[in-house]
């Protein structure tokens, strides 16, 4: 099913591909510019029932976006972007449904299951959503962290995935390789998800048109969420944003 999207930069809605994203910023390739602050991409997505989009911080200076993203739609997205057991309360307080982790768990490239576990008492399994996002290395794939710059030792598998299951309520990859580049799907990723996620997940990443929403719903076993940004007409692409709310309706169980 398609899941919606506000990725923000310095304040401002944005969409970039992905593996530009650096702490220097001197190589980020921006796609588009927003003129509408995040609530307005809130209140489109309430209007039309789209739960689960994620709200990211990319970076510093996105705090007040997001949180009046969040209070725009109460309980209707999640978000990511620095998120720490020192700040997860908060922003669930502040309106988020569920909050985004990769960095803070997988610390300095490996997967800090003391720091995983204290998450999870603090804030439930049910409120939790680990991020998995991954680029490819010698035929797999391997998680990334600190704005996927950073490969950590952790690679997906099935094994991977039932471990992480268990202390999450779903996970969100990015196919950081692909992302933002409207260039196509990576389905062996899509599928390898599919058959390894017992709990919902939702894929980013090269999505361009209709046919890549009903490829993920077709090769993801109707259990893979897809989120669509750059292509998308309300972020400066062709594929109309009415059309994926059209198509999730037109799938509803």
């Amino acid at each position: 099913m398609f899941r919606p999207c506000i990725d923000l930069h310095e304040g401002q809605v944005k969409q970039i591909i992905g593996g530009s994203l650096t702490d220097s910023g001197e190589t980020l390739q921006t796609n588009f510019i927003a003129d509408q602050p995040a609530s307005w991409y809130s209140k489109l997505y309430r209007s039309d029932n789209l739960y689960g989009a994620h709200v990211i911080q990319l970076g510093p200076g996105n705090e007040t976006a997001a949180r009046e993203a969040l209070a725009a739609f109460p309980g209707g997205l999640q978000l990511g972007g620095g998120v720490s057991l020192a700040n997860a309360h908060a922003w669930l307080d502040a309106g988020a449904s569920h909050v985004i982790v990769t960095s803070w768990v997988f610390r300095d490239g490996i997967l800090d299951e003391e720091r995983l576990n204290k998450l999870v008492k603090a804030i439930g399994q049910e409120r939790l959503v680990l991020d998995l996002s991954c680029r490819q290395r010698d035929g797999e794939y391997w998680i990334v962290t600190d704005r996927w710059q950073k490969f950590t030792e952790t690679n997906i598998t099935n094994k991977t995935l039932n471990h992480l299951s268990k202390h999450c309520a779903e996970f969100l990859v990015h196919a950081v390789d692909v992302e933002g580049k409207q260039a196509g799907i990576d389905l062996d990723l899509v599928e390898k998800l599919a058959a390894g996620s017992t709990i919902p997940c939702t894929y980013a990443g090269g999505a361009k048109s209709l046919a890549d929403l009903e490829s993920v719903y077709q090769r993801g076993n109707g259990r893979i969420h897809l989120t669509i940004g750059s292509a998308l007409d309300i972020f400066g692409g062709t594929l109309k944003y009415e059309d994926c709310v059209a198509f999730n309706r037109q799938h509803a169980r």
